[in-house]
């Protein structure tokens, strides 16, 4: 099973100007490369067969029957591969000339798609031998074969496998053919190109293949003219770039020849389309249809552990900063329009409640109002240890914040004492009273203050549905609702490295400190109770959470993918172990998320039953579940 992905190709080879018969020797060469690296589908530069830089040879009878000849031989020479391939050549129409992408496949050209904008400014002066393309039928050696401008191409056996041909300027045009191929049902865009070089020319291009593939939701394959192509005045790379959804996937290093491949994910990017209801679809092109074995291989793709936090440290604490002004902005206004005198948070010593703190001072220091209306509250139980007390009351000193030590001891015994409850029994009642508890003298304060209770309560945990309902599950402002558990390490550590002395110091031990909600009591004074162990790592949680939600991935499909990107650390059958947790929970948790606290929406994932994610309550998991146990 492949999953949606697909792997596809851009080549580059060494030509001759105006040598037809070694240029069409040297395409059969990576064709067969590529088929046998397991593409499906390659694409050549402009004018590959004969050469883009013939000047006005191009009008001559000799190159253009040439190129038709070699462009059958092509596609004979190919036609027991199971890959699709196209290539550039001029096509004589008429008393006319079109610059083409030819499509081969089995012995064929299926079609032949023109140019639409021939340049004719500074260095290009095309006009002079070609025209632009419309449709007709063309004469091929004896083969009729249709010029089609708005062609899209099917595989029959691979339905998300679709795809469509723009020349070089159809690409820099404000209105490309692309724009309608896709709209139209091609998920992948296919660009033979002759763009020569000058300073600065080859960034632009990255950013315009990225830009064109993200605005068309789509994987985008850029091949370009490069070694053998005359330098009577241009300079001519082989720029080779694949993109898809404005991440390039591949690129070649310029000044070579030979073959990128791309391992696109047609699934991710159908669902991309199917989620953007503003994606304009039509059924105005015209079809052609093929068959074509679907191939396995071993995907190269490489896929984040992290999918929530950038790779480079540069981009990691600019995202920190942006999610940390996104959330106390959040705050500060909802305090500013509401007329809200104070904040309270329930400071545990743990990482969430301290990113809570953290946001709140934040969104004070903005609104130019003391810090000392922030009242931090520790309060100890049967869980609590020495050292989350002490950094609680540590971290709300370093922030010039009002602290509160209430012990809850007494009031859960007494708690216990009127419903019944065997205080020796650790079951679910046991630690959930103390939840409850918390959020009850929480929300007393807020209201004695006149103040908001500020949620501490995670995206992971939402996901997990980790809360007690109607206790931490619950406040006046969730200002983590959207912040999955990686990135709140991330946004503390951040923290920590932007201030000194006890602030950073206490911030690095509470960033040390196991994950824990602390409602079990310790083993000789050390935390008992550890999240991870119970739930699973919130590493693997984290990436189940971003692909079934983001982008709707099988459960089998995450399984896969995950494999690939925790190799190392962690064994198949533990991903599938935590996955079927995941899956499980995520389902029979909804309950709780479909009456959330408001909360900021910092990200693409969030799961407010306002914003980005509705699903019923009482939803079966049963489909889910099957998907992932048929795997192995």
């Amino acid at each position: 099973m492949n999953y949606g992905f697909l792997r596809i190709a851009a080549a580059t080879p060494e030509i001759r100007v105006g040598d037809c018969d070694y240029n069409k020797n040297k395409i059969i060469e990576q064709i067969n490369l590529a088929n046998g690296n397991g593409a499906s589908l390659v694409v050549f530069p402009e004018l590959c067969i004969t050469g883009y830089t013939c000047g006005d040879l191009f009008l001559q009878k000799v190159l253009l029957d040439g190129a038709a000849e070699a462009l059958l031989d092509i596609a004979g020479a190919t036609a027991k591969l199971p890959i699709v391939s196209v290539v550039g050549v001029p096509i004589a129409v008429n008393g006319g000339l079109y610059n083409c992408g030819a499509v081969v496949y089995e012995g064929c050209v299926i079609a032949l798609v023109p140019k639409m904008n021939i340049p004719n400014y500074s260095e290009f002066y095309e006009a002079r031998h070609f025209s632009e393309g419309k449709d007709c039928q063309v004469i091929i050696n004896g083969n009729s074969v249709p010029v089609c401008t708005n062609a899209v191409f099917r595989c029959k056996d691979f339905r998300d496998f679709t795809f469509g041909v723009e020349l070089c300027e159809d690409l820099w045009v404000a209105s490309s053919p692309s724009n309608m191929l896709t709209q139209n049902g091609a998920n992948i865009i296919l660009n033979l190109s002759a763009s020569d070089e000058v300073i600065g020319k080859p960034r632009y291009r990255q950013a315009l293949v990225e830009i064109q593939s993200a605005k068309l939701v789509c994987a985008y394959a850029y091949a370009d003219a490069g070694v053998g192509e005359s330098t009577t005045d241009m300079v001519f790379s082989g720029n080779n770039l694949i993109a898809e959804n404005g991440t390039t996937l591949a690129q070649s290093q310029r000044y070579t020849t030979g073959v990128i491949y791309g391992d696109i994910d047609l699934q991710r990017i159908v669902s991309e389309r199917r989620r953007v209801n503003t994606y304009v679809t039509q059924e105005n092109a015209t079809y052609f249809n093929f068959d074509l074995p679907v191939k396995g291989f071993d995907v190269a793709r490489t896929f984040s552990k992290t999918p929530f936090v950038p790779n480079e440290k540069a981009d990691v604490e600019a995202r920190c900063k942006e999610i940390l002004s996104i959330q106390s902005m959040g705050l500060a206004t909802r305090i500013k329009n509401a007329h809200i005198k104070g904040a309270v948070v329930g400071l545990s010593g743990g990482l969430d409640s301290t990113l809570a703190l953290i946001v709140a001072v934040h969104a004070f220091d903005y609104l130019g109002m003391d810090r000392q209306l922030i009242t931090a509250v520790t309060m100890p139980c049967f869980g609590t240890t020495k050292r989350t007390k002490s950094n609680a009351e540590i971290l709300a000193q370093a922030y010039g914040v009002h602290f509160m030590d209430i012990d809850i001891t007494k009031a859960v015994n007494q708690h216990f004492m009127d419903i019944g409850q065997d205080s020796h029994v650790l079951d679910v009642t046991y630690e959930n009273s103390q939840a409850r508890e918390r959020t009850q003298v929480l929300m007393d304060i807020a209201n004695k203050i006149g103040g908001i209770v500020i949620g501490t309560g995670d995206l992971s945990e939402l996901a997990l549905g980790w809360a007690t309902y109607n206790g931490d599950h619950m406040s006046m402002y969730a200002v983590n609702a959207s912040v999955p558990k990686t990135l709140v390490r991330y946004i503390t550590a951040y923290e920590a490295q932007r201030t000194s002395g006890e602030l950073s110091n206490v911030l690095l031990d509470i960033l040390d400190t196991p994950v824990s909600p602390e409602l079990l009591p310790p083993t000789d004074g050390v935390i008992s109770q550890k999240t991870e162990e119970l739930v699973g790592p919130y590493e693997l949680h984290d990436f189940f959470l971003y692909y079934l939600v983001r982008f709707g991935y099988t459960p089998s499909k995450i399984y896969y993918i995950a494999k690939m990107a925790f190799k190392g650390s962690y064994n198949d059958e533990t991903i599938k172990k935590w996955l079927t947790v995941f899956v499980r929970r995520f389902f029979t948790q909804q309950f709780k998320r479909s009456c959330l606290p408001d909360g900021p929406k910092v990200g693409t994932v969030t799961l407010s039953p306002r914003g980005d994610f509705r699903m019923p309550s009482d939803v079966a998991v049963t489909m889910w579940l099957n998907d992932l146990e048929k795997q192995q």
